[in-house]
């Protein structure tokens, strides 16, 4: 069987030296770091991320500044709430909770945010730093990707990686994150015709295309290793459960290693959130 990715004990070692560092500035009579999330209505998932995010925060010493605001607020009211955080100097990392009522036209909120406050690592301008190789705020989920690859001493070096899925979010960075690691990189999506011809030719296989379980076992070059992004909630005959896109069990049959749902890539997500929160407020402050 294949050797778990544990994201969530990486991700708890991880936090434990982030709480270690804001101790260590806080107790030098430094400010702690903020972070403010922005929601808006009352979407139960979001609501659910946003809590979570918050716990994790006040367990390594970060403030929120969180707001939530009602699903009918206006386009403008959102636009000046981020003007404010950005000349915030308590403020660190600004994060709007997506989705969004489909009112609000979302890109223009988050192109808004202070690049250099950009928690979420999804600004144009810090992707674009990516695409250069220059010192940014990275995305938060393929951050979380390669911290975990380097954990488990996975060089890329050579590698051929597929990656399926294609969004902003995960996707396209990794991809990008995956070259700089000098592997060769494919993107494949829905649309891919030989999806599993060429998935079958991974070293390194990404499934980040939001289907529960598309990726099976006979789609998965054995000996490969296998990071499952997605996080599908289905119900069916076992009830309600948490399923990646990846059919993890019959997948860890061939695969060498693999990331479980949950509890592979999850935790990291947030734990690089948190990350890129410390890192900016270091650099505000003139710590690093």
């Amino acid at each position: 069987m294949a050797t778990i990715l544990d994201g969530k004990a990486l991700a708890k070692t991880m936090q434990s030296q982030l709480a270690e560092k804001v101790a260590k500035f806080t107790e030098q009579g430094h400010r702690p770091p903020g972070l403010a999330v922005l929601m808006v209505g009352d979407n139960p998932a979001s609501a659910t991320y946003v809590r979570n995010k918050e716990r994790a925060c006040a367990k390594i010493g970060i403030a929120t500044l969180g707001q939530h605001f009602p699903a009918d607020i206006f386009q403008e009211v959102l636009m000046d709430t981020i003007s404010d955080l950005n000349n915030n100097d308590r403020v660190d990392g600004i994060l709007v909770q997506l989705p969004l009522p489909g009112s609000l036209d979302s890109v223009t909120l988050l192109n808004h945010i202070d690049p250099d406050k950009d928690a979420d690592g999804l600004h144009p301008i810090n992707l674009g730093r990516l695409l250069r190789g220059e010192i940014g705020l990275r995305s938060c989920t393929p951050s979380g990707v390669m911290r975990l690859l380097g954990e488990y001493d996975i060089d890329l070096t050579g590698k051929r990686v597929v990656v399926v899925g294609r969004s902003i979010l995960v996707g396209k960075p990794l991809a990008l994150m995956c070259l700089e690691a000098n592997a060769t990189v494919t993107i494949a999506h829905s649309r891919t015709t030989n999806l599993s011809e060429l998935t079958r030719s991974a070293d390194v296989l990404v499934a980040a295309i939001g289907r529960p379980e598309m990726i099976t076992a006979d789609m998965v070059k054995p000996g490969a290793v296998v990071i499952d992004v997605g996080i599908n909630r289905v119900e069916d005959e076992k009830g309600v459960r948490l399923v990646g896109d990846v059919a993890t069990q019959d997948v860890a049959a061939v695969a060498d290693a693999i990331t479980p749902v949950p509890g592979g890539i999850g935790p990291m997500t947030v734990t690089m959130l948190l990350e890129n929160t410390v890192l900016s407020y270091q650099r505000r402050l003139g710590l690093i």
